[in-house]
């Protein structure tokens, strides 16, 4: 069952998104309802377990790898579980999501370099049962509301 939330909800998650260290007093100004309001309406967000926690986004200026890239991969679904154990131990996977449409699994890889990726695109699509890959290598981001 998907939590229902409402207007402020929405805005105030949507502030903290942006910013999880926004004063409360901005939050409530910026949404238009008291600070008392703001401080109970995050309070029953994390009860409801909704926002999961807090933590630090490094800058890219520290962390950012040379090189992000999507990849869509279409794998025969016995050969998934054997695909799914040799992306987790790759310190390069970054995120794998099982999508609908078709390709069977998005991949988001960051290396520190094209060749780097380059071998892996060639390891990756070598595995026994992948079928195709298709990579799209992030130029930039213009929207950032990502987890942490």
């Amino acid at each position: 069952m998907r939590p229902e939330l409402d207007e402020v909800d929405n805005k105030v998650l949507a502030l903290l998104m942006d910013n999880a260290r926004l004063p409360v007093t901005s939050i409530a100004k910026q949404v238009g309802i008291a600070r008392t309001t703001v401080i109970a309406r995050i309070a029953a967000l994390e009860k409801r377990g909704i926002i999961a926690g807090y933590g630090v986004r490094m800058s890219h200026k520290l962390v950012q790898p040379a090189v992000r890239a999507y990849v869509g991969l279409s794998v025969d679904a016995k050969f998934a579980g054997a695909l799914i154990k040799y992306l987790q131990q790759l310190p390069e996977t970054e995120t794998l999501c099982a999508v609908s449409g078709t390709i069977d699994y998005m991949l988001t890889l960051r290396c520190d370099s094209t060749d780097t990726l380059d071998r892996l695109l060639d390891q990756i699509g070598a595995m026994d049962g992948v079928r195709q890959t298709a990579t799209s290598i992030i130029l930039s981001k213009r929207i950032d509301r990502g987890a942490i």
